[in-house]
């Protein structure tokens, strides 16, 4: 079995993780409703988008 597929993991550093999220981009979607008696009174949507700006310009094909 090869060394990616294995279950055990190795620890990775805050920036390396910072370094895959910037080079690979991520989205992060959530939903909050916040009701009383059944009555919804607060309706919170979240799309974030977080990448490198050099990233972004690859993927939208600047250059």
């Amino acid at each position: 079995m090869p060394d990616e597929l294995s279950l055990e993991s190795e620890p990775v550093s805050l920036c390396e993780v910072l370094d895959r999220i910037l080079n690979k981009g991520a989205v992060v979607v959530g939903e909050v409703v916040i009701s009383v008696a059944d009555i919804d009174l607060i309706y919170l949507s979240l799309q974030l988008v977080i990448s490198s700006v050099e990233t972004a310009r690859r993927e939208q094909g600047f250059t």
